[in-house]
């Protein structure tokens, strides 16, 4: 039946009532009969325990989404598996990473588009090994499924949107660059880092602090050594422009010392085993036991330890190893059979089979709600390496533990895409690889291109050589500093299109064929990306810069076999950037061009004049009071970046 304008919900093969889905905003409601002739149906079979559906499309139709996935941006002939999984170290090989998205977005050979949501949260398959077929598969009860008819990819993330909800607005700082390490183990040597921020003169808006600052690893604590006084450090940086983010995990240490264990486990919050046990795993403090935070009640709880927390001047928070990760257990993670006491509007008490791709983005429900509670009239900001499908209410996310490689930094444009098209338009990868050595020609390049996608994070393993911008040499220093300084020039731009994000849906970041959906020779470019409707990055993303990507001013040359038709994209006003390291810079902006400058990642060459867009010309900056107002064409009339004065980060 219908449930939308071209939305159709088909029901359970085996006519059972269909599972609550907590992806949804809302359970769709039937609003008329399905139209003859309505082409993309499933075709349902069940094998043993395991359900089964298949949808056909013509031949030539491209696949996208899946979620969170190493490799291409085009998905065809992929397998993914859902199943949250701590995948430290991933390549494009490994089966499942850290979120679950049963999602497909097809594009036919026309242009015209579908949505694929397939209603599970058991573990599954996404099987697009066939040319015309996307098959999906679930260990869990024959689901429900919904279509989206679309005449273009983009209406069709946002119908996906409407339906598992909007990403909401962040706060204007987490828009800036921000630095991690796993981790900066002591206040001093945090606020060393911070001071090589500032003097150095490179912009930087968030210092994340990693498990490391915890008492023994226990959550919602401090080391009294090491952070002996976190809310005058954290005032010492806010002085200074920065905004904190600090990182708190699900597992807490078994201690009945420790009052966060001892009152789960008095009032019952916990996961149990299937004996009724309280469930115990190894995690960082050894053995933890874990909140079932498909209850309210317990997320209730949870968000009340932010209380504290908060009053320490924290301004952020960053939920890790919400998979759940757990070392001494088979895909590190919990057993199967473990017992959740869910509530009815999840689906109510069931195995952890069940919950598992969900424990994540319940935890970050949790913690939004603490940080709202007790941080009225600001907009909080929630990190999550772990999420599910219509998690984007709740938090942004990151690609997890990639490794510093060239390998994972081309991943970094079709990993940020594809989740885009799954629903998540706040990602971004570790910028400089978590795991492994950067070097400065990679890691420049890598800055080049994380500054330009809409999180912007460098983080790295402690076994790792120093990742700050200033660690491989002056060259490198310099063009990391460019390069987060147009990423402050475009802060305007990037927050009225994070605006239009939480308002329709739409991808900040979005494919090239987005711009020319017909276009087959664009629909395996991954190698560059649309930053909005006006600006498109290409990468050249090799030791050498030598992959070639046809661009509006070399539509013609060979390389990828891609081509954009230079008069169409000049006449949008679309400006080209070529990622790589020393090349020249110069923006087009609102018929007025910036101060040219040679950069990392990005050449922005000069387009015609041209009016300027209509989200561009109304930006908005948050105010301290955490509300949005209007600052009247923004960049046209102050076109220099927001990090002019070395002592201030943006608000």
């Amino acid at each position: 039946m219908l449930v939308g304008d071209r939305v159709a919900r088909f029901f359970p093969a085996d006519g059972r009532e269909p599972a609550p889905f907590p992806a949804y905003l809302e359970t769709p409601k039937p609003t008329g009969p399905l139209p003859i002739g309505w082409a993309v149906r499933p075709m349902a079979a069940r094998v043993g325990k395991v359900s089964g559906v298949e949808f056909r499309l013509p031949r030539g139709t491209s696949f996208y989404g899946t979620g969170e996935q190493a490799g291409p941006l085009l998905r065809n002939g992929t397998r993914v598996i859902l199943w949250n999984t701590d995948a430290f170290d991933y390549n494009d090989k490994s089966p499942s990473l850290y979120q679950s998205h049963p999602f497909v977005l097809a594009v036919r050979p026309d242009g015209t588009s579908v949505g694929i949501i397939v209603e599970t949260t058991h573990r599954g398959v996404i099987d697009l090994r066939r040319p015309q077929a996307a098959f999906f598969a679930t260990m869990g009860p024959a689901p429900a499924c919904l279509v989206i008819e679309r005449g273009h990819p983009q209406e069709v993330v946002e119908e996906l949107a409407r339906l598992t909800g909007l990403m909401p607005m962040p706060p204007a700082w987490a828009l800036g660059y921000h630095q991690c390490r796993w981790s900066y183990e002591s206040a001093e040597r945090a606020a060393a880092i911070a001071r090589g921020f500032r003097d150095r003169k490179i912009p930087c808006d968030g210092l994340w602090l990693d498990i490391d600052y915890m008492r023994g690893f226990r959550c919602f604590t401090f080391d009294d050594k090491a952070f002996p006084n976190p809310k005058a450090f954290n005032d010492s940086l806010h002085e200074q422009g920065f905004k904190s983010v600090w990182m708190i995990d699900p597992g807490l240490k078994v201690d009945p010392e420790y009052s966060q264990y001892a009152e789960a486990s008095k009032r019952g919050l916990l996961i149990t085993s299937e004996n009724g046990g309280e469930y115990h795993g190894k995690v960082w403090p050894g053995d933890c036991a874990f909140p079932d935070f498909t209850r309210a009640d317990v997320r209730e709880w949870w968000a009340t330890q932010y209380s504290d927390f908060l009053a320490k001047g924290v301004d952020g928070v960053w939920n890790d190893m919400n998979e759940p990760a757990v070392f001494d257990a088979g895909e590190k993670t919990m057993p199967a059979t473990n017992r959740h006491h869910a509530d009815a509007d999840l689906g109510g008490p069931d195995e952890h089979a069940r919950y598992h791709n969900i424990y994540g983005m319940q935890m970050v429900r949790a913690t939004r709600t603490g940080i709202e509670r007790f941080r009225p009239g600001k907009r909080p900001f929630v990190l999550t390496r772990a999420n599910f499908l219509g998690g984007q209410r709740y938090a942004a996310c990151w690609t997890g533990d990639n490794r510093s490689d060239w390998r994972h930094l081309r991943w970094s444009i079709p990993m940020s895409l594809n989740l885009s098209l799954s629903g998540q338009p706040f990602c971004g990868p570790d910028i400089g690889g978590f795991v492994g050595n950067a070097d400065a020609d990679r890691f420049a390049t890598w800055m080049g291109v994380g500054a330009l996608l809409p999180f912007a994070r460098g983080h790295s393993i402690k076994e790792s050589v120093p990742h700050e911008p200033w660690s491989f040499g002056e060259t490198c220093e310099r063009l990391c500093r460019l390069a987060l300084e147009r990423r402050m020039r475009l802060i305007p731009y990037l927050y009225s299109l994070f605006q239009v994000a939480a308002t329709k849906g739409t991808p900040i970041v979005r494919p090239v064929f987005f711009d020319d959906p017909k276009n087959l020779r664009l629909r395996a470019l991954d190698s560059a990306f649309l930053l909005g409707p006006d600006i498109l990055v290409v990468g050249n993303l090799t030791p050498r810069g030598d992959n070639a990507t046809n661009t509006p001013n070399d539509a013609d040359s060979p390389g990828s076999g891609a081509s954009i038709n230079p008069r169409r994209a000049f006449a949008r006003g679309l400006q080209s950037c070529f990622a790589r390291p020393s090349r020249p810079v110069a923006a087009l902006w609102h018929s007025r061009p910036l101060d040219s400058l040679r950069a990392p990642g990005c050449r922005l060459a000069r387009a015609r004049r041209c009016q300027p867009s209509a989200t561009a010309t109304e930006a908005h900056v948050e105010e301290g009071s955490g509300h949005p107002a209007r600052v009247r064409d923004a960049v046209r009339h102050d076109p220099r970046p927001r990090h002019r004065h070395p002592r201030r980060g943006l608000r």
